[in-house]
């Protein structure tokens, strides 16, 4: 959305803008991760049985690489937090750890329907 934007306004403004909505997203995103791994921890909870075997059943091993995903999504967010603060999250780093959070996000969003149409 602010590609479209960036056209039209100055550079200056637009690093403003953008400093903006990165402090402000820095601020939201702790309580949206936790809303989502806590749904997926009560999600993990409730197949508890299946991710004491995972290889025994699909929904066990899907269930799993998706925990495993989750968990670099989060080393994703850690490692842009410690990034910003060291003044290292530069234009290319950032794009490029946007877009691995987005395939991994897909990935979960796959293996999350996969969980409950394949099985083996």
């Amino acid at each position: 959305m602010l590609e479209g934007v960036r056209k039209h306004l100055p550079r200056e403004t637009m690093r403003d803008v953008e400093r903006a909505i990165g402090n402000r997203a820095v601020m939201i995103m702790p309580w949206v991760l936790g809303a989502l791994y806590g749904a997926g921890i009560a999600l993990a909870w409730q197949h508890r049985a299946a991710l004491a075997q995972p290889l025994e059943s699909s929904l066990g091993l899907l269930l799993t690489l998706k925990i495993v995903l989750a968990v670099s999504v989060f080393g994703h967010f850690v490692t842009a937090m410690v990034w910003r603060r060291r003044g290292l999250l530069g234009g290319g780093r950032s794009r490029r750890l946007h877009m691995s959070i987005f395939c991994h996000v897909i990935a979960i969003a796959l293996l999350a329907k996969g969980m409950f149409y394949f099985h083996w």
